[in-house]
């Protein structure tokens, strides 16, 4: 079973590696809004909202 579900990961997760690899960070969130919403932190910032509920802190926490 970890075997299946470490190629599966890693085919559904590699588009998006090489779509952020080849872009970049910037340019690739910029133009993806599905990187857009799965963007948690972000220079050492929460970004996401449900993410920062979870650690009681609000979206413009800074992390590090």
């Amino acid at each position: 079973v970890g075997r299946t579900s470490t190629f599966a990961l890693c085919n559904v997760t590699l588009p998006w590696v090489l779509q952020l690899a080849n872009a970049g960070i910037d340019h690739a969130i910029a133009n993806s809004p599905a990187l857009t919403a799965a963007m948690n932190i972000r220079n050492h910032q929460i970004t996401n909202a449900a993410v920062a509920k979870t650690f009681g802190a609000d979206s413009k926490t800074k992390m590090g």
